[in-house]
């Protein structure tokens, strides 16, 4: 009697090969949209990235922006290219800055949040102290158009002063030809701005639009009145004595030559506010020598 064949048996390992092709196939598709995916961002897959500045910790209303407030970050591009004149691409572009709105940490820095003039600012929120650190005070001095350059001081600038007496007026005595001796010296530099009042300038925000108030109405125009400045307490009571005996008048700095934001007080003669012990004419000249010109 006649016998069938055995069914063929499946060669050893066959199926096992298909399955392995499969994941690998699966595993590069995988890859290939992970890399799309990071290189576009956003949904610019695949676009160019550029360096913007960012918010490296929370920033609060009408705060005047440090470096060490901010941060940088690579973001793709969306292709909105006229986007790009709206952001920062370097931290020193931002600072001196002061912020129009309450900014979140890791948010991207546009100029529509920033504003060149404090008191372009809305006053709702304003901090309960001014951005003075450890050992300075602030002090405010008067100014006008020629003394204060036609206007053009403003927040975040730095000034030098300059002051014109007798010499009278440091103990010496008169010349015998009876011709008084006047000296203009510069007494201060690097005195930083960090307010402006009452009247202010006419500035527009960072972004380059007209800023308002928060009422609508537009910013106050005209010449300011007068400067605050931070100093120490020492070097304050000079100022005064300045202010009170001589003629004053100041320069504004080119922004290329500005100093650095002062850090904590390190003067060693006046360390602290308790350190200020009053000045007389004597002390002036011993410091800054007029009577020696």
């Amino acid at each position: 009697m006649a016998v069938a064949p055995a069914a063929a048996r499946p060669r050893p390992g066959g199926g096992r090969l298909f399955i392995i092709v499969g994941l690998l196939l699966a595993l590069v598709a995988f890859g290939a949209v992970f890399l799309l995916g990071s290189l576009g961002g956003g949904g610019a897959i695949g676009g160019p990235s550029t360096t913007v500045v960012i918010a490296k910790q929370a920033i609060p209303l009408r705060h005047q922006i440090t470096e060490a407030d901010l941060s940088t970050a690579k973001i793709a591009l969306t292709g909105n290219e006229s986007s790009l004149g709206n952001i920062y691409g370097a931290t020193k572009d931002v600072a001196n800055l002061i912020a129009q709105i309450n900014i979140s940490k890791g948010a991207v820095i546009t100029a529509d949040m920033l504003a060149k003039d404090i008191n372009l600012v809305p006053t709702g929120a304003a901090p309960a102290y001014l951005p003075l650190v450890k050992g300075y005070v602030a002090m405010t001095i008067p100014t006008g158009e020629q003394q204060g350059v036609a206007g053009h001081i403003s927040v975040g600038d730095y000034i030098t002063m300059i002051v014109s007496a007798s010499v009278t007026t440091f103990g010496a005595k008169p010349s015998s030809s009876g011709v008084t001796k006047i000296i203009s010296k510069t007494v201060f530099t690097n005195l930083r701005i960090i307010g402006l009042g009452p009247a202010a300038a006419n500035l527009q925000s960072a972004g380059g639009g007209s800023s308002t108030t928060s009422t609508g109405a537009a910013p106050t125009t005209g010449i300011t009145s007068s400067l605050t400045v931070e100093l120490t307490q020492c070097d304050a009571e000079y100022l005064v004595w300045f202010l009170n005996n001589t003629q004053v008048r100041y320069t504004l700095e080119s922004f290329k030559d500005y100093g650095t934001q002062p850090t904590d007080n390190q003067d060693p003669s006046c360390p602290t506010i308790t350190a200020a012990g009053g000045v007389t004419q004597t002390q002036v000249d011993a410091r800054y020598h007029f009577s020696a010109l």
